[in-house]
């Protein structure tokens, strides 16, 4: 069938020549996947791949900059200009051994044959930007137009061959607001455990696209109500069921209260905020399981270290670098301060809006709040205190350094951190101001540690 389908220009161009150099050379091809459901559905897409009945090594020959990246899967990227894009052989289905790679791979020049192999129905069909024919043999068109997430074929073949499928499902379903197939469910609650043969790093892959696209909250209510949660990310599931101060959260639990702060840090971003405020959002109240109890009211004392600590192990399972795990453990670490702002000295408090990614730090408060009692009071105080101090004000150049002390006859030691953070203080709080004052503090403050 004929469509006429908009794609970003920068891409298209260079992803139009793709196909046009290698239609030249007698070989099929067109536009796959999600670059065809996202045109179709009126949303921009990111990147546009393309697949051929060109073999990896006839797409390399045909093309002056290419790299090889999956060559066991028929992969190659072919690089314009500054752009890359995915070209993948046409091939059949084989067997799936381990639950995550192909035994072998078997190549094919049928269209039809590549399509049947994979996924989604909403993302099996093919376009021919140069006929403007669209190709859809496994009714992706009607599946897009029922807003209805259904695999190709059998869903627990489809899951069985790769257990992540099981995730892309719930990412597809939550983002596009779509619904999920009741076969394809079924298939992934008897299967659910299956996701621990999946590695740490293809895991975090997946959930990160999950809280970072559209509608995160319905998407971890998903991967709950769907069995797959509980199998890695046990600390998040076990969050249901855990009570909280209504006077404080009239919203619910811990595990609804979560769901919420992910959708209102999707909102009030539009989507714009990185993976670790991601993660740091989903389990900032992860400590509040382990440490709840039951006095005067609901207490979960100590919450935000047990949960920084917790988010450490988790982050190391799902294979997050060192520094990635040093900012998602210090955002949960802070994020119980904000209630202690009004009074704080103003030292204090110039010294935790100096920490780094501090504007995550506000983000996440931000969506905290929102989720929960709805009071931004906190919020609001900083916004104006930073607009009151200005950048420099909030983190000015140090008066004095290491080296002064040296030259003042000082040694070397624990006293030099010891003053050089008095003087840090007096600093924030504009009781010095200038290297000579900072020189006359400390010759008047410390003179028996001189040489």
């Amino acid at each position: 069938m004929k469509r006429e389908l908009d794609f970003e220009k920068k891409n298209f161009a260079g992803a139009l020549e793709i196909v046009k150099t290698l239609g030249e050379k007698g070989h099929e091809a067109f536009f796959v996947g999600g670059c065809v459901r996202d045109a179709l559905l009126g949303v921009a897409c990111e990147e546009i791949d393309i697949a051929t009945s060109a073999t990896p090594q006839e797409v390399q020959q045909a093309f002056a900059k290419t790299v090889a990246v999956g060559e066991s899967f028929g992969v190659v990227l072919v690089i314009r200009g500054d752009l890359k894009f995915e070209v993948a052989t046409f091939r059949r289905e084989s067997r799936y051994g381990d639950g995550r790679h192909p035994e072998s791979v078997d190549y094919t020049k049928s269209p039809e044959e590549d399509v049947r192999r994979r996924d989604f129905t909403i993302n099996g069909m093919l376009y021919d930007p140069l006929s403007g024919e669209l190709y859809d043999y496994v009714e992706g068109l009607r599946d897009l137009e029922r807003r209805l997430v259904r695999t190709i074929g059998d869903p627990e073949k489809r899951f069985g061959e790769d257990r992540l499928r099981m995730m892309r499902a719930v990412r597809f379903t939550s983002c596009l607001g779509f619904e999920l197939d009741g076969a394809a469910l079924s298939a992934i609650r008897a299967g659910a455990s299956g996701i621990s043969v999946v590695s740490g790093e293809r895991i975090r892959e997946e959930l990160v696209k999950i809280l970072t696209r559209q509608n995160p909250g319905d998407g971890l209510r998903l991967l709950s109500s769907c069995g797959l949660l509980e199998h890695f990310l046990p600390e998040v599931e076990c969050m249901h069921g855990v009570q909280q101060p209504p006077q404080f959260h009239p919203e619910g639990d811990v595990f609804d209260h979560t769901c919420l702060v992910m959708d209102k840090l999707y909102g009030n971003t539009d989507g714009s905020y990185s993976e670790e405020l991601a993660v740091a959002a989903l389990l900032h109240d992860v400590g509040k399981p382990p440490t709840y109890s039951e006095s005067d009211r609901i207490r979960f004392n100590g919450h935000d270290r047990v949960g920084a600590k917790m988010s450490e192990d988790i982050c190391r399972r799902l294979r997050f670098s060192k520094k990635q795990i040093r900012r998602i453990s210090e955002l949960i670490l802070e994020h119980l301060k904000f209630k202690d702002v009004f009074n704080m000295r103003e030292s204090t408090l110039k010294k935790f809006l100096s920490l780094p990614y501090f504007e995550e730090h506000m983000e996440m408060h931000l969506a905290d709040c929102m989720a929960s009692h709805g009071k931004t009071d906190a919020y609001d105080f900083i916004r104006e205190k930073m607009e009151e101090y200005g950048r420099e004000e909030i983190k000015p150049t140090p008066l004095l350094a290491g080296q002064d002390l040296i030259d003042l006859g000082y040694s070397p030691g624990p006293v030099f951190s010891e003053i050089l953070g008095q003087v840090e203080e007096l600093q924030l709080e504009n009781r010095l101001s200038s290297k000579e004052e900072a020189v006359e503090f400390v010759l008047k403050n410390y003179p028996a540690s001189r040489s």
